[in-house]
């Protein structure tokens, strides 16, 4: 390569004014004399930290939303367990296999904020949520709330279980763009009769990127007597919370979105104090009282896949989730501010800054979502994702750290020429 284009392909990645490559943990030790927020609009520390990953240069990547691409270090460790297990075979399947597995559920909890003897690790959010659905205590005419812009997987299991055990299914309808907490907590509250028993929501709803109320929303449910299930796909590791401080009673995330875990794994938190009443999704063998482990029966299983989940909550901390949080919430409000007050756009998220973070939604009117994906792929090189569903429609933009503005700016360039 001349260096007319080294020079044009590092203007092109936003890293043009790094002159003097640098380790991870010297981009590290760099982070550490500055407060998170501090770093967030720093285009030469990111760089440093996109240059962990090996990115495919055919087209700008805004759907991290579906899954994470994994840094190198992730990566390079998560191969060397794959080593690992077939070196020793059935050995390590028959001694350390379920106790290195309590090891990574411990050290997930402690980053949920929940305790170990609470949360199992699964495949995915759908198997986590379809496990609680289906083995729910159901009676017929029992009935469960939910909106429709909640994801489809669990909407089809509830359709499911209604057809299973005669649970009547209330769905609502979520506001783009709510003008206060007390707005979405009503529309829950209003919901709710004597006989529901079960309200699903999203922590981060998936195709617009709204942060819910939760704990507002778990309070008030309580208050009726009713549990409440969270949907947390998206929130693990792009939002800091504590799942304790939420007040709900299941939690379920997806691990290789945000937290950037390889595929196959996710998680579930059931409160203790419900454990035993949920029928696990395959069946196990007898075990003491309030024990988890009953509903953690997956069979054989990709074991490597779980060691990684260290791996990946070493990046994670050693990134640090404030930094990682303010970076997220900096692009999507770089790109979206510039694009909310041109003509025939929508944007199908919250404007105010505590009511979403790194994902957001955005349409044009008398353009087919379908059809801006394609022409934003097609025409400016930009991978996205159509949403044409409950009242949101339009492309689901998801940036990630390795994400320069440089990038967002061919966005913002794109859109301004289609709204035209």
């Amino acid at each position: 390569m001349d260096k007319r284009n080294f020079l044009k392909n590092l203007a092109l990645s936003g890293i043009g004014s790094v002159t003097v490559p640098r380790t991870l943990q010297d981009w590290l030790d760099f982070a550490a004399t500055h407060p998170p927020y501090a770093l967030a609009d720093d285009e030469n520390f990111w760089a440093g930290i996109r240059g962990q990953y090996a990115l495919k240069p055919d087209y700008i990547n805004l759907e991290s939303g579906y899954y994470n691409i994994l840094p190198s270090e992730i990566l390079e460790a998560y191969i060397a367990h794959i080593k690992e297990v077939n070196y020793q075979g059935s050995y390590y399947m028959r001694t350390v296999q379920f106790d290195n597995k309590n090891k990574m559920a411990a050290m997930l909890a402690d980053v949920a904020g929940c305790s170990a003897d609470e949360l199992i690790i699964t495949r995915n959010t759908t198997e986590s949520l379809d496990m609680i659905i289906g083995g729910f205590p159901w009676q017929a005419g029992d009935e469960a709330i939910m909106a429709e812009q909640d994801y489809g997987a669990m909407l089809e299991m509830f359709a499911q279980t209604a057809k299973r055990y005669g649970i009547v299914n209330r769905i609502l309808s979520l506001p783009n763009h709510p003008s206060s907490d007390e707005e979405i907590v009503s529309l829950y509250e209003k919901a709710i009769t004597p006989k529901t028993k079960l309200l699903m929501i999203c922590h981060m709803v998936n195709i617009t990127g709204q942060i819910l109320p939760v704990r507002k929303i778990c309070d008030m449910a309580h208050s009726k007597g009713v549990e409440v299930m969270v949907d947390g796909a998206h929130a693990l590791a792009q939002i800091q919370f504590r799942i304790h401080d939420l007040n709900c009673d299941y939690y379920a995330a997806s691990l290789h979105k945000w937290l950037s875990v390889p595929l196959g794994a996710g998680m579930l938190y059931v409160r203790k104090e419900h454990t035993d009443k949920i029928w696990p999704l395959l069946a196990e063998g007898s075990r003491k009282p309030g024990d988890i482990s009953r509903l953690n029966h997956v069979g054989t299983h990709p074991v490597h896949t779980d060691l990684a989940i260290a791996d990946a909550i070493g990046f994670y901390r050693k990134l640090g989730p404030a930094r990682k949080e303010a970076r997220l919430r900096y692009l999507q409000q770089y790109w979206t501010s510039r694009v909310r007050n041109l003509p025939n756009v929508l944007v199908n998220t919250p404007a105010d800054p505590a009511r979403s973070c790194g994902i957001a939604n955005v349409g044009i009117s008398k353009i087919k979502p379908a059809d801006l994906a394609k022409t934003l792929l097609e025409k400016y090189k930009i991978w996205t994702v159509a949403i044409d569903t409950a009242n949101v429609h339009g492309c689901r933009i998801t940036p990630n750290i390795f994400t320069t503005t440089a990038e967002l700016d061919i966005l913002v360039k794109a859109i301004t020429e289609l709204s035209a």
